[in-house]
Order: structure tokens, then sequence, then C-alpha cells
């Protein structure tokens, strides 16, 4: 099968998924984080509902630690598309005390998101939030069913999830409970970026190979920045560029002289390292995945 039978089988699967997401649920929002995934979530929306208007309010959930380009390209695509934007901040988490904020060398708020995302599904009383997680990533992902139940309280649990034979999504859901909704789940890493390049969307600068300001922390590159709580590490500048868009205090860089998709595509196949290998907070423990998404997460 050629990459572009292939690409066109997993966009007319997610096209279908949307689709049920629409039809089956009454309050349903597209977590948006401003990454590779979540913009090819967009573009698969607005290929599955055109001509009409985009389907789903964008939700995103605000550390104040996010690399400036993906929030600056965030607000020009809302902009393009003319899409709902609803932003909430994990800072008024930390101010109302529904969350604290961590100490130490490997301080992060990318745990924090949890607590905002929940005020925010009960806010708006979302009953589905469509996210761009994919098996391929994380083991923990590899259980998650394409409509994922989660109960009153936000948290997954592995027995509760429903088979999903021959592509048939159960929406059903009880008073309080809602569904994580995962279109993308059949896709890999370069499955995104050959449909990305298929389709020639735009992405933020990060992406590619670019001079920063980094740091060597457990063996990764780190992006130097105010919100990173030093440990006398030596700051330089190097070429790099960033797999995954995550909280800028756990997300490390790559280095890299990937300044085409293209050479984004051929880096990946020859990398031994998953994308989230430069996600430190999914190495906080074994199953640190896993633990996020009972207590709620993405």
């Amino acid at each position: 099968m050629s990459i572009s039978n292939h690409l066109k089988e997993l966009e007319e699967e997610s096209i279908y998924i949307m689709r049920e997401v629409a039809a089956q649920f009454e309050r349903p929002a597209l977590l948006f984080s401003g990454g590779k995934d979540s913009i090819t979530l967009v573009h698969l929306a607005r290929k599955a509902f055109y001509p009409a208007k985009f389907p789903f309010p964008l939700v995103h959930i605000d550390t104040g630690h996010n690399f400036p380009e993906t929030i600056e390209f965030r607000d020009h695509l809302v902009e393009k598309i003319g899409a709902q934007l609803i932003v909430r901040y994990v800072q008024d988490s930390i101010n109302q005390k529904k969350a604290t904020e961590e100490t130490g060398k490997y301080a992060s708020r990318n745990s924090l998101q949890t607590v905002t995302l929940l005020d925010t599904i009960e806010e708006f009383k979302f009953d589905a939030c469509i996210g761009g997680a994919r098996r391929d990533e994380e083991k923990a992902r590899a259980k998650e069913r394409i409509f994922s139940v989660r109960d009153e309280f936000g948290s997954w649990e592995p027995k509760r999830q429903r088979p999903e034979l021959w592509g048939h999504l159960n929406g059903m859901i009880n008073y309080g409970e809602n569904v994580r909704c995962f279109p993308i789940s059949n896709w890999t890493e370069l499955d995104v970026w050959n449909y990305i390049k298929q389709e020639k969307l735009d992405l933020p600068s990060i992406y590619f190979t670019h001079p920063r300001e980094v740091l060597v922390r457990d063996g990764q590159l780190f992006p130097y920045s105010e919100f990173l709580n030093m440990d006398g590490e030596e700051v330089f500048t190097q070429d790099v560029r960033f797999r995954t868009v995550g909280d800028m205090t756990c997300t490390a860089a790559v280095s890299s002289t990937a300044g085409t998709l293209d050479d984004i595509i051929e880096e990946i196949k020859s990398s031994r390292i998953s994308e989230r290998g430069a996600r430190m907070d999914d190495k906080r423990s074994e199953a640190a995945m896993e633990k996020r998404k009972l207590a709620g997460y993405f």
C-alpha cells in the first residue's frame, strides 16, 4: 500500500470518528495545545464538516509556561478558521489553592493541567473532549479506546473501557461522566508528519531546527527559560528542534539539522527514541502516564 493510500484510510477513519463525536454528544470540545497532533485534528475536523462552520470550540489549558511560538501560532490559527477559543489558566487553579506549585529542580506545571481541565469540563458541561493522543506514543496510551469513558471525577479505569468491534463507537454515558475521544489513535508519529507534508499544514517554528539557548539535564537538552529551576547548569546556544510540545519545564529538545518536512521525516525514520522520550514528566516513574490518566489527565 502506498503512503497516500495509507494516509487516505487513516484520514477517512478519523473523519468518521469526528462525525460520530458530533452525532453522539451534545457538548463536545477539541483540546488544543498548539502542537502538531492538535493542529492535525483541527484540519481533520474542518474536512469532516466542510463547508459548515468549524463545529467544536478549541480548549487550551494554559500552564503559563508555554512556548511563545505555540501561543502565537494558536492565536493565528483561531483567527484564520474562525473558531471559538476557550483558554483556562493553571495559574488560576494555583491562586484558588486547587493546585499546588511544584518546587525543586524538576518542578513543572504539566501535571497541574489536570485540575484546570476538570474544572473547565465542569464549567462548560462538556460531555466529550477530542484529543490528539496516539497509541504509539506510550504504553498507557496503547490501552486507550477511541471513545475513552471517564467517570464523574475524570478518572480513567481500564476495566470500564468498552469494546469497539468493527469500528462501532459507543458514546452512551451516565450523568456526570464524559468521554475523551481520540480520532488519530491509530496513527503513528511518522503518519502525522507524512500527512502534514501531504496536506501542506502550517506549524509552529519550534518543530524545525533553530538556534536556542539550552542546557544539559539528565543527558537531555532543555530550553533555557525563566521558568526552569536552575541547578548550576551551563547555558549555551545550539541548533535544536522539538518533536513534541508541552510545558517548557519538562519538554526537551533534540539536536537537529532538520529544516524541512522531508528532513524531519528522514530524521524520525532513523530515530531509535520515541517522541515522548523528550518528555521528562513521563520518566518520573514507570507508570507516570497511567497515574496521570487515573487522575483525569488528557
